[in-house]
């Protein structure tokens, strides 16, 4: 069996990859200014992946993070989710705006896009916070250092139970100041118990869908709360991967999975208060950082139940984004644990690798390609060569004084031969 081979280095933390009908391809680098990196996103079109991996830039000075790219006729729409907008480039490099003033900024952004078979655009917008409360984490995120940021809104009608959190303020005249803040609203803002918030679009923790142009705005499903990966099986069901809440910031959790939903239209994913269907105030999810979690709403009934996950993943893996094979499988790419923000000290190193996953099953089971990369983020199947290519964010890591990550490191592998699809067959 062949090994993966490197066919395109130098990038500066990619973050996507797509395939044209056409078998071109697009790779995009995120625009973070890690380690001293060119800062915005830039787009790279490759016209013979496999054979020609020089690439031409097409698109640069994006907002970053650039966090997904989708191809369709010849064009790419781009999440710029530094900006909160969906940017469309056309073959010539000229844009346009397809969706703007999304939410943010926060603790994620706009994330990737898919076209539907309805040829709608389906798009994700990740929560402002951690669970549902803007914390301080908010402000010990190494690219944000900014106090107060956006506050999640519903998608659904919702009603407070007014379990506000305090936390010192770093905003106080006094030393030792402190402040209680509530879900739903501003940093240092209180709520009450039955306080109504009414659900709106665009919102936060969401899958949304447009038309191409951006036109009919409208909610898919609410309470994914990041879900970073996004896409469609042959059959046309909508699939996402939800990354887990971590214990951190104002309203921690412990061991939180990350999850691979099937997305319905009207439904909700349970964020803030449930977890694949499991509320938050089971003592599995007790965690480290914090008390013993509540509810932030109430009157629970008035919302869709909760929905279930196809898989769980191991907690802070990652999972960023995935490939669906011939055979109808998924490939996961998994990132990897982002310690000691993520989770206490001493956690074990997790994720940073590949995993062949049954959607109709729920089985798993690794990939070795995913052991020669740093993070692996994005991965696609060659619709020309069947090859499985998969793109490498590039070394980066988090520490108790930031971010420490080296610009060029970031690469795209191609795997002929590759053992999950020979598996399949």
């Amino acid at each position: 069996m062949s090994e993966p081979v490197i066919v395109m280095n130098g990038l500066d933390f990619p973050t996507s990859i797509a395939f044209d009908t056409d078998g071109s391809a697009c790779v995009a680098e995120s625009g973070l200014p890690f380690g001293g990196a060119r800062p915005g996103g830039r787009v790279h079109r490759i016209e013979n992946p496999g054979r020609d991996l020089r690439g031409e830039v097409i698109a640069d000075g994006l907002a970053a993070p650039v966090t997904g790219l989708c191809l369709h006729a010849g064009e790419a729409f781009v999440s710029e989710g530094g900006a909160g907008r969906i940017t469309r480039i056309r073959a010539d490099g000229s844009r346009s705006t397809v969706v703007d003033s999304l939410p943010g900024p926060g603790n994620y952004h706009t994330n990737m896009a898919a076209i539907g078979p309805d040829e709608k655009l389906y798009f994700s917008q990740g929560a402002m916070s951690n669970l549902g409360v803007i914390g301080l984490d908010a402000y010990e995120i190494g690219w944000l250092k900014r106090l107060p940021h956006a506050h999640d809104i519903p998608g659904l009608d919702i009603t407070l139970a007014g379990s506000d959190r305090t936390t010192s303020d770093p905003f106080g005249d006094e030393p030792g100041a402190t402040t209680s803040t509530g879900g739903f609203v501003p940093f240092g803002t209180e709520t009450r118990p039955g306080q109504r918030v009414t659900g709106t679009v665009p919102c936060t923790a969401a899958v949304m869908r447009c038309d191409v142009d951006g036109s009919n705005l409208e909610l898919v499903a609410w309470g994914l709360r990041n879900a970073f990966g996004l896409g469609f099986l042959p059959d046309g069901r909508l699939l996402a991967l939800d990354q887990g809440a971590d214990d951190r910031g104002s309203r921690p959790i412990g061991n939180a999975p990350d999850l691979l939903y099937e997305v319905r239209q009207g439904r909700w994913y349970g964020w803030p208060d449930f977890v694949g269907g499991v509320p938050v105030t089971d003592p599995r999810f007790r965690p480290v950082r914090g008390p013993e979690l509540g509810f932030l709403l109430t009157e629970h009934e008035t919302l869709p139940p909760p929905e279930a996950a196809l898989v769980e993943f191991d907690p802070h893996v990652s999972a960023t984004k995935f490939a669906v094979t011939p055979s109808g499988k998924l490939v996961v790419a998994l990132f990897g644990d982002e310690t000691p923000m993520t989770a206490p000290p001493g956690h074990p190193t997790v994720g940073r690798h590949l995993v062949l996953v049954d959607p109709e099953d729920g089985s798993t089971r690794p990939l070795p390609a995913g052991q020669k990369t740093h993070r692996p983020i994005d991965v696609a199947v060659g619709p020309a060569d069947g090859a499985l290519y998969v793109l490498d964010f590039g070394q980066f890591e988090m520490t108790d004084h930031g971010v420490r990550a080296e610009p060029g490191t970031g690469c795209l592998w191609r795997w002929d031969d590759w053992e999950g699809e020979q598996d399949d067959r």
